[in-house]
């Protein structure tokens, strides 16, 4: 029975905690939360759902991570991976669908770390990881074009292609001055590591600098040049700065059972950004974190967000990587940076009203080209054409349909992959006259090279790696391709198979029944203790005779000697 692996990095650290690491964590704290301001804000607008619900998001699910993680230094948030998904759910099932399904994905994440999925899920290939990573950014960047040009629209396809074609049916409508604050926030945000590199002031995050910048630019030239086309998201949205009271949604087995699908995305792709966040973090401060207690955290964070109004949540590596670049070592940190939301909201929301929703759109446009991680794509353009299909696939799925498809196809197609390379790892081929010394190591150990001449009227068939349902057609092949006469006796060589599956075991009976139905004896050689095991629970050695497998060709020889 497995032990339930929960232990929170927060109450480890505490042990022995000092006044030190306290004012690091205090200054990381701070700095992240304002890094996730202008951050939770653009992710909850560009979800389809109102600003707060954003920030909500960061300091309930950012809390949670922390105190619960089984990282020291992850912070947990909203994140730009999730905004197609989210939107999309929203479109069809309302924000209470939203609700449920983020509290259905918080039981499935929570199941993964009881049930030690957590090793299982960093093993997703690389390719989809990059795959759908890039398609969610081409995505994000696609959604933001109305806004950053301030285009006249009434109707935005969903389809990425008609979204396009819209985009360049609308050029005449572009509002300058919108388009003006848009393309200024991105080259501001990305200019300013640059201009601030040996200042104080980089510390500060280019993103709130263009969003001060902007909102303020857009206030001068409303009062004073009587600009008023820049929409602000005032214009779009009211501000709330009231915490929310927790709510249950109304649960139905028909919603429910709809939901399904769209919560398994959601708490695939969270587990999955998560375990890779705390992964990078840990080569960045030479710790390791516990993969089944993250997952926990994070699936009662995605439990504890909806009935606060929030989103899905997960590890943000950004945040993460900006908390540990300001010193932030342990959980207080991400603590701090949820109470630094938690005053912001409470004091400074209304302020957010008059923020250019143009600025917004170019601060999730760094967001996507970050996330495009396009050298890592190009990268695996170099690699096998299987490890480019899988990623081509699992993109261009992102990008038309949407995020569940191309997890789903591109899980498929991997796997598809996988075992076609397992496949061709393993061979099966014929010994025939003697058997090469220079082949045998130490095989020869245990026996004189004048007893390894085959006799006549034997077949020598040596199956090299794992015998499973991939390989389980060769034997035929290789016979069928042999096309003499009949042995009395057919030695199957196993010393270099690790394991065998049922289907391999299925395969070795039908052999061993067409064999005995031509008045072929069956002798298996060099069968390890594990398969052995198996063959024996299968209860093959019945029907093979138990003095018909043999641990060594040697004896195995012998015994062919006599059935001949």
């Amino acid at each position: 029975m497995t032990t339930l692996e929960f232990k929170p990095q927060l109450f480890a650290t505490l042990k022995n905690y000092s006044k030190k690491q306290f004012t690091t964590d205090l200054l990381a704290g701070i700095i992240v939360g304002i890094v996730a301001l202008p951050l939770a804000i653009a992710f909850g607008i560009a979800s389809g759902v109102t600003p707060e619900k954003g920030i909500i998001t960061a300091i309930v699910a950012g809390l949670l991570v922390s105190v619960l993680g089984g990282s020291k230094v992850q912070i947990g948030g909203p994140t730009g991976a999730f905004i197609i998904i989210i939107y999309g759910i929203i479109q069809q099932y309302g924000f209470e669908g939203l609700t449920i399904a983020t509290l259905m994905a918080g039981v499935f994440l929570i199941m993964f770390g009881v049930l030690h999925l957590g090793t299982i899920i960093k093993y997703i290939p690389y390719p989809i990881v990059v795959g759908f990573t890039s398609g969610i950014a081409l995505t994000i960047f696609t959604t933001q074009m109305k806004d950053l040009l301030g285009l006249t629209m009434e109707n935005v396809p969903s389809d990425f292609v008609e979204k396009w074609i819209a985009y360049v049916g609308s050029l005449p409508t572009i509002d300058w001055w919108s388009a003006g604050v848009g393309i200024g926030s991105v080259a501001l945000i990305a200019l300013w590591p640059k201009l601030t590199r040996s200042s104080a002031l980089g510390k500060l995050p280019g993103s709130l600098i263009a969003i001060i910048v902007m909102t303020v630019a857009a206030l001068l030239l409303k009062q004073y040049a009587g600009v008023t086309t820049i929409e602000t998201i005032g214009d779009r949205f009211s501000i709330s700065n009231v915490l929310p009271e927790a709510k249950m949604p109304v649960l139905s087995w028909e919603v429910i059972k709809g939901l399904v699908s769209p919560a398994i995305t959601i708490a695939i792709l969270g587990a999955i950004e998560s375990l890779l966040s705390a992964t990078v973090a840990d080569g960045v401060i030479g710790a390791r974190h516990s993969s089944n207690t993250e997952l926990i955290a994070q699936g009662v964070a995605n439990l504890a967000s909806p009935l606060f109004g929030g989103i899905p949540a997960t590890g943000a590596i950004a945040r993460t990587m900006t908390n540990i670049n300001n010193g932030g070592r342990t959980p207080v940190a991400g603590i701090v940076h949820a109470a630094v939301l938690l005053l912001i909201f409470l004091f400074l929301m209304p302020l957010a009203q008059y923020i250019p929703m143009a600025c917004l759109a170019g601060v999730l446009v760094i967001v996507s080209y970050g996330m495009s991680g396009w050298r890592s794509f190009f990268s695996i353009m170099k690699n096998p054409k299987s490890d480019v299909i899988v990623l081509w696939v699992t993109f261009l799925l992102t990008v038309i349909f949407d995020l569940t498809i191309a997890i789903e196809v591109g899980l498929i197609c991997a796997c598809l992959l996988f075992m076609r390379r397992m496949a061709e790892t393993t061979d099966v081929k014929v010994i025939s006259d003697e058997i090469n010394p220079a082949e045998e190591e130490s095989d020869f150990q245990l026996g004189n090279l004048e007893h390894l001449t085959i006799p006549e009227g034997v077949e020598v068939y040596e199956i090299n790696g794992p015998y499973f349902f991939g390989a389980g057609n060769k034997f035929e092949e290789i016979m069928g391709a042999l096309g003499h006469g009949r042995p009395k006796v057919r030695i199957i060589r196993m010393r270099k198979v690790p394991f065998v599956d049922s289907t391999g075991i299925h395969n070795l009976t039908n052999l061993c029944l067409m064999s005995q139905k031509e008045g072929i004896q069956v002798v298996l050689s060099g069968v390890n203790e594990k398969v052995q095991a198996v063959l024996h629970k299968a209860k093959f050695d019945e029907l093979v005779g138990s003095d018909n497998i043999c641990s060594h060709i040697n004896i195995a020889l012998d015994r062919a000697r006599q059935l001949v």
